[in-house]
């Protein structure tokens, strides 16, 4: 799982870099908050659908929206996030760190999760 969620962070470095050449991220903060996102939503669709994912990215007018297609139709089901080290805490950053998140069913099954952030 590793291998894709880190080429998942270096395209996401890469296009943010590009972004903030056109628009200077709001916050210091806010390039790492997109990474963050980006390896939570693409680690869980790996753990938790069957198939492969896709990452969509797009710079919008003051925020960064990330997407990630999964083929499982099964919304995410937040857990109470433990220190024992058996999770939680990924769809938790999430909501806090996004401003806006959709989950839209993808016709031919699966779903895709954008979550918007601050740039």
């Amino acid at each position: 799982m590793d291998r894709p969620v880190a080429a998942a962070r270096d395209a996401t470095r890469a296009f943010l870099t590009r972004a903030a050449r056109l628009r200077a991220p709001a916050k210091d903060a806010s390039m790492d908050n997109v990474l963050l996102v980006v390896s939570e939503l693409v680690a869980n669709a790996i753990r938790h659908a069957v198939g492969p994912c896709a990452l969509h990215l797009e710079l919008l007018e003051g925020s960064i929206d990330v997407c990630v297609t999964d083929h499982s139709p099964q919304s995410p089901r937040p857990r109470t996030p433990g220190s024992d080290g058996t999770g939680g805490w990924g769809w938790f950053m999430i909501k806090r760190l996004a401003t806006h998140i959709r989950i839209k069913p993808v016709p031919a099954g699966g779903k895709t999760i954008c979550a918007e952030l601050p740039w």
